[in-house]
């Protein structure tokens, strides 16, 4: 039988009394009697324990016992190997356990690396640290996403050998965090494992494991790159009715920033992950925008036609009294309340100036705001109404804007905080 051309080692302390010092010689004497009846692919025992560790890089510290590559007991040995304390091999020539990882999404395999030796230590024990890096599938849950928490899980199983065959356990250190090393964008929260008891395929059970990893976006690439400017392209939109209508600009302005904030909306879009389990929050929030963005054009058309129509063409008495009851208080231009207080006095303030034409009367007693209401009858144009609506629209606009805005942040931040 080949033997594997690998490297032995000496432990610690040297050679004892009448012990035989360790050469070269004495290692592939050793090798020699451990591997002449060994099968490779014969488990050394009934039920196999495996040990296993996870470092966030990768799979590792696999170990096992198999009894027949123990030399620690010189009786059972030809001659005494005491001082030969470890030997190192492959899985060409060292029965291994045939472990997946289950929820791999790139390449579903056997984990194996026939390149990494594995080091036998003398009592049997078989530590293997096979590389790799593992793409594994993972429900991403985006709803408050840019500052998300995901949480991730790795599951290893064994696959041709059952529960009663090969059993797996978790390490002295179930997940290693040692090879960690801060990431820019992600925070590690936690890692953790579990036993996912045993899985079945095929009616026949097999050993499971289970290791979780959290992780926690970073905020502040977020604020200043996504959450910060989608807030200030929302308050541009209601600026559009600050603007007056004789600039010329009003269309102009509102189309700009429309477009703007669509090309915005394409290039966030592109960074959130996608899936329909579950949504988004800010993309509700941005189309919610998008959405009072393109109305806001339409708005701002109706409120230019309002503008340059012909003062010739009557303004209707139902425009009238909703303005004077309504428009006017949204506007903060007039207290509803007060309209309403004084709209008896109106009308006999209408009546009389009907009985006395040409004449301006304020009977005695008569508050201030009756003369600038029934005043209004008369000179209320269709340029003022336009005005009174692009004040009107405002408000809403910069209400709605402001409350959405607040809720979203609310939302995100304090998931952030207490997750």
């Amino acid at each position: 039988m080949a033997l594997p051309e690998t490297r032995g080692g000496l432990g610690p302390g040297g050679p004892g009394p009448d012990k035989p010092e360790y050469s070269t010689s004495l290692e592939t004497t050793l090798r020699r009697e451990l591997f002449m009846d060994y099968e490779v692919l014969q488990r050394p025992r009934e039920n196999v324990r495996i040990f296993i560790s996870l470092t966030i890089l990768t799979v590792n510290d696999l170990v096992w016992q198999d009894s027949r590559l123990d030399w620690s007991n010189s009786s059972t040995t030809s001659q005494d190997f005491t001082n030969v304390r470890f030997l190192f091999s492959t899985e060409e020539y060292v029965w291994r356990p045939a472990l997946i990882i289950e929820n791999s999404v790139k390449d579903i395999g056997i984990i194996n690396d026939k390149f990494i030796p594995m080091r036998i230590v003398s009592d049997g024990n078989i530590v293997w640290n096979p590389s790799g890096i593992y793409e594994v599938s993972c429900e991403s849950d985006i709803t408050y996403y840019p500052l998300d928490t995901q949480q991730c899980t790795v599951k290893i199983s064994s696959w041709a050998y059952t529960s009663a065959e090969v059993s797996l356990d978790f390490g002295p250190e179930s997940v290693d965090l040692s090879f960690y090393s801060a990431n820019g964008e992600w925070d590690l929260i936690s890692a953790s494992s579990s036993k996912s008891g045993s899985k079945s395929r095929g009616g026949i059970s097999f050993s499971s494991l289970t290791y979780s990893i959290k992780l926690q976006r970073r905020p502040m690439f977020h604020i200043i790159n996504t959450l910060f400017p989608v807030a200030l392209m929302a308050i541009l939109i209601a600026m559009v009715f600050k603007l007056p209508v004789d600039s010329g600009e009003k269309i102009g302005f509102s189309l700009t920033v429309l477009l703007a904030y669509a090309v915005y909306l394409t290039m966030i879009s592109d960074n959130i992950p996608s899936t329909s389990v579950h949504i988004c929050y800010l993309s509700i929030y941005l189309v919610f925008i998008l959405t009072l963005g393109a109305t806001s054009v339409v708005l701002t058309i109706i409120v230019l036609s309002l503008h340059f129509k012909s003062q010739e063409d009557e303004i209707p008495q139902w425009v009238k009294t909703m303005t004077k009851k309504c428009l006017l208080k949204i506007a903060g231009m007039q207290s509803c309340c007060k309209c309403c207080e004084n709209q008896r006095e109106t009308e006999v303030e209408v009546l009389t100036q009907t009985a006395i034409a040409n004449m301006k009367i304020v009977k005695k007693g008569h508050p201030p705001v009756v003369e600038a209401i029934s005043s209004m009858d008369n000179e209320l144009t269709w340029e003022k109404l336009s005005k009174i609506m692009d004040k009107v629209f405002f408000n809403i606009y910069i209400a709605m804007i402001v409350i959405v805005t607040v809720m979203l942040f609310l939302a995100i931040f304090v998931n952030y905080y207490t997750s």
